[in-house]
């Protein structure tokens, strides 16, 4: 099954839109890399809640690959000012022991 990866980030007020803009106009290198099934980033609906950038790999390897990797680096290359986040968040990294999906037979 998956290997998916949540990284949580807490975004200050006023630096929403920056944040969400870094991710429509990124350079898609993660989507060439070998075992990257899907994105998604989750725009909080709560108080302090944080962001969440999901991703989705065949395998925990292919996900290891990816940071180990020159398109990785230059992914990360131009973050935000340390200013737009806050502390907390972190990265999750869990494997899909079950799961659905709508109008797939398995």
């Amino acid at each position: 099954m998956s290997y998916i990866v949540n990284n949580r980030i807490h975004v200050n007020p006023g630096f929403e839109d920056a944040f969400e803009a870094r991710f429509r106009a990124r350079a898609g290198q993660i989507d060439q890399q070998p075992g990257f099934v899907a994105m998604r980033v989750l725009r909080p609906q709560g108080n302090q809640a944080p962001y969440v950038v999901e991703t989705e790999w065949q395998n925990q390897d292919a996900f290891r690959a990816w940071v180990g990797s020159d398109d990785f680096k230059r992914a990360h290359a131009n973050p935000l000012p340390p200013e737009a986040t806050a502390e907390g968040g972190g990265i999750e990294q869990f494997e899909v022991v079950e799961g659905t999906v709508a109008g797939v037979e398995r």
